[in-house]
């Protein structure tokens, strides 16, 4: 009779975790058709003071108990009600937008987009933007379309803030130093305005091996530096003055965005944590983008806004690769 009683328990459960997947793969499937019809392309509009209002009920109920939370959801409708009557239609817009950079800054294009939208509704002189910021910088040109992504905000008549938790340098710091407000957590790591490539050569380990590498070019340095070839003092030296080049033109462009910036001292490639950033004058306020943004929150209304764009599989694998990559090579 145990045994059955044992058995019995032993299957119910059993049919639970089969039911349980089904369910699951269920929702899966059914998400995964709702993403279909969707399309490729989806912006996403998420109101963020309604998330902080959902979180301050939540614990003033754990904590006060639900008269409290009763009688202080009617003060805050009231409140509502009288702003709105204030200024119908003046009140400030806060969009916020999240940039994670690799090295090749890969969500560029999901940036543009984002940036696009916002200005089809935003109001020049009203609104504002807050950009949550962190990349370690990589490729030039990719860097470049972004700050200059976040200059179309500037130039549209927006007041833009970068928030910087953990890290704004090279070209996260070329994007930060466009907006009109630079806010850093005190450990956030800022700065690295310099330029930097390093070319592996084994034309040495070729020839051991009896390999003869020709390189044939029309211009006198349409090749510089090699991999395989034999690099020569002239193609160093153009090489090198390519990078000052780059250097000149980093420079100048964060002169233009941030003139207060000593750039004699500060374009050396090092880099600072906020507190020092701080008295250097690299960023403006000691402040995580938490902080900011539920300061915030308690003044205008808050927009997140997120573009996506459903990627193929190696598309997805290749970015997550490089990610890995990005991580491993800024530890």
């Amino acid at each position: 009779m145990e045994f059955l009683q044992e058995y019995a328990m032993f299957l119910a459960k059993g049919l639970t975790i089969v039911l349980m997947a089904l369910v699951v793969l269920g929702a899966l499937a059914a998400a995964s058709q709702r993403n279909r019809g969707r399309g490729e392309e989806q912006l996403n509009v998420k109101h963020l003071n309604q998330r902080y209002r959902n979180m301050e009920r939540a614990l003033r109920l754990r904590v006060l108990g639900w008269r409290a939370l009763r009688q202080h959801t009617k003060e805050y409708q009231r409140q509502r009600k009288r702003a709105a009557k204030a200024h119908p239609e003046e009140q400030t817009r806060v969009y916020v937008l999240r940039f994670h950079g690799d090295i090749r800054a890969t969500r560029v294009d999901n940036l543009r987009e984002e940036i696009s939208a916002i200005l089809t509704l935003a109001r020049p002189g009203t609104d504002k933007v807050v950009v949550c910021l962190e990349s370690g910088g990589g490729v030039v040109p990719s860097y470049g379309l972004a700050a200059a992504q976040l200059a179309r905000l500037r130039d549209a008549g927006l007041e833009v803030t970068a928030a910087v938790d953990r890290v704004a340098a090279s070209g996260g710091y070329l994007m930060a130093a466009v907006a009109h407000r630079i806010t850093a957590a005190p450990f956030a790591v800022v700065g690295s305005i310099g330029v930097v490539a390093q070319i592996p050569n084994i034309n040495r380990l070729l020839k051991r091996h009896d390999v003869d590498i020709e390189l044939l070019t029309a211009g006198q340095h349409k090749r510089t530096l090699t991999i395989l070839g034999k690099n020569t003092p002239e193609g160093r030296a153009k090489f090198q003055e390519e990078l000052e080049e780059t250097h000149g033109l980093f420079k100048a462009y964060l002169q233009r965005f941030r003139p207060q910036l000593d750039l004699e001292r500060l374009a050396t490639g090092e880099h600072w944590y906020g507190e020092q950033a701080l008295e250097l004058q690299l960023v403006d306020e000691l402040r995580t983008s938490d902080d900011l943004l539920m300061a915030l929150s308690r003044e205008y209304e808050l927009y997140e806004v997120t573009f996506n764009r459903r990627q193929p599989m190696s598309r997805r694998i290749g970015i997550a690769f490089q990610e890995a990559v990005d991580r491993l090579l800024q530890r």
